[in-house]
C-alpha cells in the first residue's frame, strides 16, 4: 500500500503539467487580458505598459516559462477584481464549500444507505416501486428548479428559514437538502443494485442456511461488499459538491469557490480560474486516492502492488 501511495503520489506531476498547459492554452484563447482589465478609454501607451508589465510582448514559450515559474512558488497571479493575489481569494472560500459539501452528503448517506437497503430487500414489492419512482422523479428534478421551489416553500411562504448568505445553521439547511438531495437518488439507486448484486452470492445464502439473523446477514456480510462501489461514487460526488456547486451556490448566494469560479467565469478573472482549476485538480487526485485506500479497509482481497 505505501509504494501505491507513494506513485500514485508522484503521478501528481505530470497531471498537474498537461493541467497547467491546458488552463496557459486556455487563458490566451478567451482573449487578450489588457483589454478585458483596461477600459475602453486607455490610450496605447497604456495599453503597452500594462502588456510589457505582464510578460504578454515576450514570445509564447517564454511566458509558458514565466508562468510555470510562478507557480512552482504558488503565484497565480493577481487579481484585476479583487487586486489581490490569487490563490488566498480561493483558499479562503473553501471552507465554505467544504461546509455546504459536507452537509449535503451527510444528508444524502443519511437518506440513500437504509432507502437502497431496503429496496433491495423489498424487492419488487409496492415499497420498491415507489422508492425507485422517487429516484427516477429525483434525478429528472435539476438542483436550481429544487432549490427555487425550496425558498418559494421555506422562505417565502411560511418564512421559516432565511433566502440565502452564510453565517448561521438555518442558511446552511436550503442549500444542503438542495445538493443532498440529488445526490442521494444516485446513491440510493447505486446501492440498491449492488446490495441486489450481492444478495445473490453463495455466502450470503450461507449465512442464511446458518440460521443467522438478517438483519445480521444484512449489514455484517452484504452491506460491506456492496458498500465498494458506493465509495467511488462518493468520492466523485464530494469533488463535484466542493468545486461544481456552481447553480445551487449561486442561486442561495452561499459565498463558497463555485460561486467565485463563476463570477470569475463571467469578468474574464484568469487568475482566480487558474488557481480554482488547480485547487479543484488536486482535491479530485488526492480524493481519489483515499478511495482507493478506502477499498482496502473494506474488502481486504483488494491488493495493491
Amino acid at each position: 500500500m505505501g509504494k501505491y501511495i507513494y506513485r500514485t503520489v508522484l503521478q501528481i506531476v505530470p497531471v498537474l503539467f498537461i493541467i497547467s498547459l491546458i488552463v496557459f492554452i486556455l487563458v490566451h484563447v478567451t482573449g487578450d487580458p489588457v483589454n478585458l482589465m483596461l477600459p475602453d478609454t486607455a490610450t496605447p501607451e497604456e495599453r503597452e505598459i500594462l502588456t510589457a508589465a505582464l510578460g504578454l510582448d515576450q514570445p509564447l514559450y517564454i511566458q509558458y516559462g514565466l508562468y510555470m515559474k510562478n507557480l512552482l512558488s504558488g503565484d497565480f497571479g493577481t487579481s484585476f477584481r479583487y487586486n489581490e493575489s490569487a490563490l488566498p481569494i480561493v483558499l479562503e472560500r473553501l471552507p465554505a464549500s467544504f461546509e455546504l459539501a459536507g452537509a449535503a452528503m451527510l444528508i444524502a448517506v443519511v437518506l440513500a444507505v437504509p432507502l437502497g437497503i431496503l429496496s433491495a430487500v423489498k424487492r419488487n414489492s409496492l415499497l420498491d416501486l415507489i422508492l425507485s419512482s422517487i429516484s427516477v422523479l429525483g434525478k429528472a428534478m435539476p438542483n436550481f428548479w429544487v432549490g427555487i421551489m425550496l425558498i418559494l416553500l421555506f422562505s417565502v411562504s411560511l418564512g421559516m428559514l432565511p433566502v440565502s448568505g452564510r453565517g448561521t445553521l438555518q442558511h446552511l439547511v436550503l442549500p444542503a437538502i438542495t445538493l443532498g438531495t440529488g445526490v442521494s437518488v444516485e446513491m440510493m439507486r447505486l446501492i440498491r443494485s449492488s446490495m441486489l448484486e450481492i444478495l445473490g452470492q453463495d455466502y450470503i445464502r450461507t449465512a442464511r442456511s446458518k440460521g443467522l439473523w438478517e438483519t445480521v446477514v444484512i449489514n455484517k456480510h452484504a452491506l460491506r461488499n456492496a458498500l465498494i462501489p458506493v465509495v467511488t461514487i462518493t468520492a466523485l460526488q464530494l469533488t463535484n459538491l466542493v468545486s461544481g456547486a456552481l447553480v445551487t451556490e449561486t442561486v442561495f448566494a452561499w459565498p463558497g469557490m463555485g460561486q467565485l469560479l463563476v463570477q470569475a467565469v463571467y469578468t474574464h478573472d484568469m487568475a482566480i480560474v487558474q488557481a480554482a482549476v488547480f485547487v479543484i485538480a488536486l482535491m479530485v487526485i488526492f480524493v481519489n486516492l483515499a478511495s482507493d485506500i478506502v477499498y482496502g479497509l473494506l474488502d481486504p482481497r483488494i491488493k495493491y502492488r
